[in-house]
């Protein structure tokens, strides 16, 4: 009863701070909660059980790697930031690449946003007599369907802001879980019933799993489109300080979790989450759900508007956005039926990849002349990009 008095002050002290008039006027804590809120965002609800059920005691190695890559491609979109704010557009052979990365986004959003919609499905029914694939890829396509109808008779500018409170509400939430997780812990250590699970995976498998979990860090490169809002130097430091407070996130999490809390028993779902923090404290589940529909649909209908928006700017406005948003949502509702979750985080995983892999191979084109060994960092990144992309495959 105590911890879990602990969890709702902890999760009610973060939202009002989260909300409070001078943090939401700081003009750094502003730039830098859309690529937080995108970078700790599905990826949060999924990641731990899969870390956990496939590497096991191995798992914050695994999400250290994953970070550390993210900074490294994190990096290479920083340098064309200050790169385009120097010297304008990228021209010749790097402006038909970076046109290419333009396309490369758009497709990673359609990915993207199948993604945190069916996400959405399975956590609506995850506490429901009806918590089925089947029930929850109807409430994906419902929610499709409404998405479609809300951007061609209305825009999104509505719903659009509606996503500070969301991002600030799941960041909350998981502070709540990250305090509820340490006080687990703290106990089972107290107790000394750590756990060491041994990893599932070996061999090739542990490597591709990793390659099509990149998704779960992906969100930083929001920060390279917000040019209308900030400068480049805002725009550089607050990547940066997402990055850096999303890695920290992520560690504690994992390492609270695959020490204190044993692997779901039977096949892994989407939703393991939910059952691995009814362990730690019955208020986690519901607060969880609460996150995971708020955040899914804000993300979605913010990739949407993207993707939309990209489309019209990549084909000089010859498709027109409506198009955008019914070719996203009918390639959406596809994957929906044709692939499950885990499927559709390995495809996103590539898609991203493959736009890090264009954005690095930008880096090193723009670096060569006078930085030859960053470009080479740059290029060895390009190839992880495309490795990535290649060989990423979906929890088994």
């Amino acid at each position: 009863m105590r911890d879990d008095l602990l969890i709702l002050t902890a999760t009610v002290a973060g939202l009002g701070l989260l909300l409070s008039p001078a943090l939401r006027r700081a003009h750094l804590w502003r730039a830098t909660v859309t690529p937080l809120a995108s970078i700790i965002g599905s990826g949060f609800l999924v990641l731990g059980p899969i870390l956990n059920d496939s590497y096991g005691m191995w798992a914050p190695l695994v999400m250290l790697a994953l970070c550390a890559g993210a900074w490294g491609f994190g990096a290479t979109i920083r340098n064309n930031i200050a790169r385009l704010d120097s010297h304008g557009p990228f021209t010749g052979p790097a402006a038909t690449l970076e046109r290419a990365g333009g396309w490369a986004l758009a497709f990673s959003y359609i990915v993207s946003v199948a993604y945190y919609l069916n996400l959405f499905g399975a956590f609506a029914l995850g506490l429901t007599p009806w918590s089925d694939p089947v029930f929850a890829r109807g409430v994906t396509t419902t929610v499709f369907a409404l998405i479609l109808v809300i951007g061609w008779t209305r825009g999104f500018t509505a719903l659009e802001r509606m996503e500070q409170y969301s991002v600030s509400l799941k960041l909350a939430i998981i502070l709540g879980l990250l305090v509820g997780l340490a006080l687990f812990f703290g106990a089972r250590a107290q107790a000394g019933d750590l756990i060491l699970t041994p990893p599932s995976l070996s061999g090739w498998q542990v490597l591709t799993l990793g390659f099509g979990l990149i998704v779960t860090v992906q969100g930083f490169e929001t920060s390279r489109y917000l040019g209308d809002e900030y400068d480049a130097g805002t725009r550089i430091r607050s990547m940066k300080l997402a990055q850096l407070a999303a890695t920290a996130i992520y560690m504690v999490y994992v390492l609270l979790l695959v020490f204190s809390l044993a692997p779901p028993a039977g096949k892994l779902t989407e939703t393991a989450i939910i059952g691995l923090m009814a362990q730690v404290s019955p208020v986690l589940p519901a607060l969880l759900v609460a996150a995971a529909l708020a955040a899914q649909f804000s993300a979605a209908v913010a990739d949407t508007a993207g993707a939309g928006g990209l489309a019209v700017e990549q084909s000089g406005g010859r498709i027109p956005t409506r198009a955008a948003y019914a070719v996203l949502v009918l390639a959406g509702v596809a994957l929906t039926w044709a692939a499950d979750v885990f499927q559709i985080i390995a495809w996103a995983s590539r898609a991203f990849a493959l736009y890090y892999a264009i954005e690095a191979a930008l880096a090193a084109i723009s670096l060569w002349p006078t930085r030859r060994p960053t470009a080479t960092g740059a290029a060895a990144l390009a190839a992880l990009g495309l490795a990535i992309a290649i060989f990423g495959s979906a929890v088994e």
